[in-house]
């Protein structure tokens, strides 16, 4: 699907309060298009609509007018330079960014995260930033948010509703 009529489908999810939706296509269309920094500060808004200051911050790591607290946030979270490349999921060589500002962002990751393996890594070849020495590796944490309370208590309440029903069946089979 074309950018242009992905992007319209985003502005209709949004409209209609489809924001996963609009969430999903947007992490779709960074995975398409890496360099397009428009792209990822749409997707940034979407997560300030969750109140993810982290996922705000991570979209806008490459914007010099990005909010502060937002990148603190997305540094906590992602704590290493190796959980920062991978998580700002940027392809090919740091000259194809928009602005010198995001240049220099993706080059000052990618220098610190050499620094702290040990040895050249590259956009291009996620195990030469991804691979760590067996036991070393722990995924960032991340707080819950309202969305996946709500999800899980939907989870639950539906499982518990099956198991009444199901419960309710064996009763009345035995009596």
């Amino acid at each position: 699907m074309p950018l242009r009529e992905t992007l319209a489908r985003v502005d209709a999810d949004l409209a209609a309060g489809r924001v996963p939706v609009a969430r999903q296509r947007l992490r779709g269309l960074i995975s398409s298009f890496p360099y397009d920094l428009t792209l990822r500060r749409r997707l940034a808004e979407v997560y300030r609509l969750y109140g993810d200051a982290a996922e705000a911050g991570r979209w806008m790591y490459l914007e010099e007018d990005r909010n502060a607290d937002e990148t603190a946030a997305f540094e906590a979270r992602y704590g290493s330079p190796r959980w920062r490349m991978k998580a700002l999921a940027w392809q090919g060589p740091e000259a194809k960014a928009a602005t010198t500002f995001a240049e220099e962002q993706l080059v000052a990751v990618r220098t610190a995260c050499a620094v702290e393996l040990g040895h050249p890594v590259d956009w291009d070849d996620p195990t030469s930033y991804r691979d760590a020495p067996e036991g070393t590796y722990e995924a960032p944490s991340e707080p819950w948010t309202a969305g996946g309370v709500l999800a899980g208590v939907g989870c639950l309440a539906a499982t518990l509703g099956f198991l009444a029903i199901w419960v309710n069946g064996l009763v009345a089979l035995f009596d």
